[in-house]
């Protein structure tokens, strides 16, 4: 990436002069004749690295332009007459990274820029090591377009906003939801998560906002709600397109208010809950069907984090691959397993509508049937389907416990979250897990 170099300033010859000795120093340079049009320039699609300023311009001057680009990534340089050392204090108090003097040294100039770019270059490789060794702990990937998103899940983090974060089903959205809140500051606060697709518009307004006691039917005490169980943390509203348009009213006054009021309450309660959507469904399509508020998808959506299929990260496919084929080695007690020359290959191949979820059920389904070596085939003519053996009873029980088990691993363990994916109490789900020994 060649660093691009924003001059400002309202001479055509300093403008000029710059620009020559900077791009024949092999850098990109575009210009601006004062601070608003260089505000327009940074808001433009092409990145800008560095800022060189002069100070005194008509329309906005220098200093105006700094207080701008305070706490933009941006490095700027300002430029000040010969014998205004009181303006370059003042420009360094207010954010300018370096200064030149007019009428300027050539080698000063380049010196100066070069540090900053060089300033620029470490900190953007700082940030990108720092988000993939983020991301890292929750998904497997080497592929750029992932790096991509956990370069933006570290800059995100720490920032205060609300995150859209879209894709197909089974590409990961939980796991870049898990990264961005270990990069933000409500790491050590409670991270709530919420199915929206789990519950009825009833119950899932009891679930989020909570209830008093006796709101309704069935409601024989008080619950907090999530909302609240999340105050100075985070809450997770995944397949955040499910939810009934009662429930996105509520949710839309939750968001414009920061405050809650529990079904059957009168007073409302103020919580400090930083909130994630994510959802595999197109919801500006569902705002122009009219099944989507138009003004919560815009609070949803302060930012929005696209995470790519698997389709177009190839790359991605042969390292998680490995990564849960050991996983189902070491799951299922069998050893090592010999890989064929074609596996990967054919394993690349593959369209995976799925994505990874789907490539994991593969991986597990082939390390299962395994006899020695891995067997290819069995991706294309599926798992041989045994005759049902043993009871009804015995039967329902196999599949309840897969399920039970598979909701406990989704939850990392939380029963509470396993209840509300499944769909049942806490109470019959601890009756269920000590049934099967769970």
């Amino acid at each position: 990436m060649i660093p691009c170099v924003l001059v400002v300033d309202d001479d055509d010859a300093v403008r000029f002069t710059v620009r020559e000795v900077l791009q024949d120093a092999g850098l990109a340079v575009v210009e601006a004749s004062e601070g608003r049009a260089a505000l327009r320039v940074l808001d433009g699609p092409e990145p800008v690295h560095v800022v060189i300023t002069d100070l005194r311009m008509p329309g906005m001057g220098g200093m105006a332009l700094l207080e701008a680009l305070r706490g933009h990534p941006v490095k700027v340089v300002v430029i000040t007459a010969f014998g205004d050392e009181r303006a370059a204090v003042a420009a360094m108090k207010a954010g300018a990274w370096d200064y030149f003097r007019k009428p300027f040294d050539i080698d000063e100039l380049l010196t100066v820029v070069q540090r900053a770019t060089e300033a620029v270059r470490l900190a953007d490789q700082v940030e990108r090591l720092a988000g993939e060794l983020n991301l890292a702990r929750s998904m497997v990937f080497v592929s750029a377009g992932m790096a991509r998103v956990a370069r933006l899940v570290q800059r995100l983090g720490p920032r205060e906003v609300s995150v859209l974060i879209t894709g197909e089903s089974g590409t990961g959205k939980e796991r870049v939801c898990d990264a961005l809140v270990r990069a933000s500051a409500r790491a050590d606060g409670p991270f709530v998560r919420f199915n929206c697709a789990s519950l009825g518009p009833d119950l899932a307004e009891a679930e989020l906002f909570g209830h008093a006691r006796g709101a309704f039917t069935g409601a024989v005490r008080a619950r907090t709600g999530l909302f609240r169980e999340a105050d100075g943390g985070t809450i997770l509203l995944d397949e955040v397109g499910e939810l009934a348009p009662v429930v996105q009213a509520r949710l839309l006054r939750v968001l414009q208010s920061g405050e809650v009021r529990p079904v059957g309450e009168d007073r409302p309660v103020a919580v400090d809950v930083r909130l994630l959507a994510a959802t595999h469904r197109d919801l500006s399509q569902m705002v122009s069907d009219s099944t989507f508020r138009e003004d919560l998808y815009y609070r949803l959506k302060v930012v929005h984090l696209q995470v790519p299929p698997l389709r177009e990260r190839p790359e991605d496919i042969p390292v998680l691959a490995r990564h849960f084929l050991a996983l189902a080695a070491e799951r299922f007690g069998v050893g090592h397993l010999r890989e064929p020359e074609d596996l990967m290959p054919r394993l690349v191949a593959r369209p995976w509508p799925g994505n990874v979820r789907e490539l994991q059920n593969a991986c597990e389904m082939m390390v299962a049937l395994s006899d020695g070596a891995l067997d290819p085939d069995l991706l294309d003519e599926g798992a041989p389907t045994p005759a049902p053996t043993g009871s009804l009873r015995e039967r329902v029980d196999g599949f309840e416990k897969v399920l039970l088990t598979e909701a406990l691993e989704a939850s990392g363990g939380n029963k509470a979250a396993a209840a509300r994916a499944l769909g049942i109490g806490r109470v019959t789900l601890y009756e269920k897990l000590a049934r099967h020994g769970l």
